[in-house]
């Protein structure tokens, strides 16, 4: 734990700031030519540097380590402050964000881009947070929680109880740890990306899709035989339509990953996007008088958004245990969401 630590403050530590001298006349060139489309994608898009913030000619960038490897030249790691203003460092260079060869080579991108250094940044806040919560429980028990661990724990048994007991059953404990992981995960990457210069990781598509392939692969491994009997043999349903069922049901398996993946990207980028669209008009339009309604939207989208980080958390967790629920769910397990049973089941529900 220590050594992450240690290592994310040095990363962070590798802030360079880079002075140019512009001229008057290429400010009035840039301003007219201010091009709303690139801006916004190249905040919402990844990036192998961190520009945080300009004061006049001076610009405050972290640059990230490049970590590459060519079948031909090995392993290459340098700070990407090498490959900035399109130089060339051992035969590499950055075209569009993309790392390419000058020799053609295939490279393997395994740097520490700005996304990948956010995804750090929350894992080490939720350790951070879920140690000092556990360590509260160990230390008081069953005593009043405090500080940290009184903010946390109406979020934690909201889970337990509202989405994980309803919505997978008796068997709901062995989910807990994923259902809290990929609740925090996200809504602490949602407002990780909300603050001044954060980076857009749950508007990644590579980041919601591996999200979605863990869930479909819990759900697929933890599924019974009651799972598989109502997508190949579809309970109501006469014989001679499951040959058109059966494969409507299969592709229903992959959808709904696919809408847990593409629900969570466009919510996080669209959100992104309106808001920086606002903000962009004051340039568009290059009038003191936008300024205030431009910014009056931009602040309300941004609040908005603040409320959303947390939603989709909520309705990605829900819909994950739902799933799971599906593919757990035995025959008694319906009288135990609806609060009857033998008694014995509710009984494990804390």
């Amino acid at each position: 734990m220590k050594r992450l630590l240690f290592a994310l403050l040095c990363l962070l530590s590798l802030t360079a700031r880079a002075s140019e001298p512009i001229a008057t006349t290429a400010d009035a060139t840039e301003s007219e030519n201010f091009n709303p489309g690139e801006m916004i994608l190249h905040h919402i898009g990844d990036s192998h540097e961190w520009h945080w913030f300009s004061m006049g000619e001076t610009h405050v960038t972290t640059y990230l380590p490049v970590i590459a490897y060519r079948a031909g030249s090995g392993l290459s790691v340098f700070s990407s402050h090498e490959l900035a203003e399109g130089k060339v460092h051992e035969g590499l260079k950055l075209e569009h964000e993309h790392l390419i060869s000058t020799d053609g080579a295939k490279v393997y991108d395994f740097s520490i881009t700005k996304n990948v250094a956010t995804l750090m940044i929350a894992s080490v806040l939720m350790l951070i947070v879920f140690i000092t919560v556990a360590r509260g429980y160990a230390k008081r028990g069953t005593a009043a929680p405090r500080g940290m661990q009184s903010f946390f724990e109406p979020l934690i048994i909201f889970i337990r109880d509202e989405v994980a007991k309803k919505s997978i059953g008796p068997k709901y404990e062995r989910y807990m740890p994923y259902l809290l992981t990929v609740f925090f995960f996200i809504w602490f990457s949602n407002l990780l990306g909300l603050l001044p210069g954060g980076a857009n990781l749950t508007g990644n598509i590579a980041v919601t899709l591996t999200l979605a392939v863990i869930t479909l692969l819990i759900t697929l491994f933890s599924s019974n035989k009651n799972y598989w009997a109502h997508i190949f043999a579809t309970p109501g349903v006469p014989k001679a339509l499951l040959p058109i069922m059966i494969p409507v049901e299969l592709i229903g398996i992959v959808v709904k990953p696919f809408s847990l993946m593409v629900r969570l990207f466009a919510n996080i980028t669209a959100g992104h996007i309106v808001t920086l669209s606002f903000i962009s008009l004051i340039f568009i339009f290059r009038n003191i008088g936008i300024a205030p309604v431009s910014l009056a939207f931009g602040l309300f989208i941004f609040f908005l958004e603040l409320l959303v980080a947390i939603l989709q958390a909520y309705i990605f967790t829900l819909l994950t245990a739902m799933y799971i629920g599906g593919a757990v769910e035995d025959h008694h397990d319906a009288d135990y969401q609806m609060g009857g049973g033998d008694g014995a089941a509710p009984a494990k529900a804390h």
